[in-house]
């Protein structure tokens, strides 16, 4: 991160709109895509797991531990897939506050918040081994995933089937990739004219345009890497 580029980034967020899901479908669609908090993960039983365990890390000052858009998104379409019974979905939470200076910081993020991602794949393994755990995070959230998931344990890191990325903070200083995890499982997302992929924290209009991947393609490519 460029560090003059912090006064754009917050003289900006005060004034940026809270992102808003269209839902046009059910009722229970509605109020699924309403849920900004998920604990399923951390709330479940080891003797009742699902298939899919879904962990997302929201972007800087979304509300919940999943955010508004592109984490409930991809939720509602594995839930979709497999069945909302056959899917745990579980956001990224406190210690993780997804706080606006900790974007300063040399990770993108707090080490704190990645310490917690790590917790929790860890945690998804522990009491589900034998489910796939697919994983995303959007803004300050791809730096959380980007500093967790190379760090995981062999067993744990091949457990994590997949991981998407949107409007990733540290796409330029790792070279468009999650350091030590396997190209193969991972889809970054970045709009043209998003310029936190080009290694800065200039927020403008395209950081706010992944809603469509996340209803369609992120999930596309989460499902073909769960089977």
């Amino acid at each position: 991160m460029k560090f003059l580029n912090v006064v754009a980034m917050v003289g900006l967020a005060s004034a940026l709109p809270a992102k808003v899901v269209q839902v046009e479908e059910t009722v229970a669609l509605e109020a699924r895509q309403s849920a900004t908090t998920r604990n399923e993960l951390t709330n479940g039983s080891s003797s009742g797991c699902p298939r899919v365990i879904f962990i997302y890390a929201r972007g800087t000052t979304e509300s919940g531990n999943m955010g508004d858009g592109e984490g409930p998104a991809i939720a509602d379409a594995l839930e979709a897939q497999y069945g909302a019974s056959q899917v745990w979905v579980q956001g990224i939470g406190s210690p993780y506050n997804a706080d606006l200076l900790s974007n300063l910081l040399p990770s993108g993020t707090s080490s704190a918040a990645i310490s917690e991602a790590v917790r929790l794949y860890n945690l998804a393994n522990t009491k589900c081994p034998n489910a796939a755990i697919v994983t995303g995070g959007y803004s300050q959230g791809a730096a959380v995933l980007s500093g967790s998931l190379g760090g995981l344990s062999a067993t744990v890191k091949e457990q994590v089937k997949g991981a998407v990325l949107f409007g990733n903070t540290r796409n330029q200083q790792n070279s468009g990739r999650i350091p030590n995890y396997p190209t193969e499982r991972t889809q970054i997302y970045c709009e043209e004219g998003d310029l936190v992929c080009e290694g800065t924290l200039v927020i403008l209009p395209p950081h706010f345009e992944y809603l469509d991947e996340a209803q369609n393609e992120a999930p596309r490519f989460l499902i073909t890497r769960i089977g």
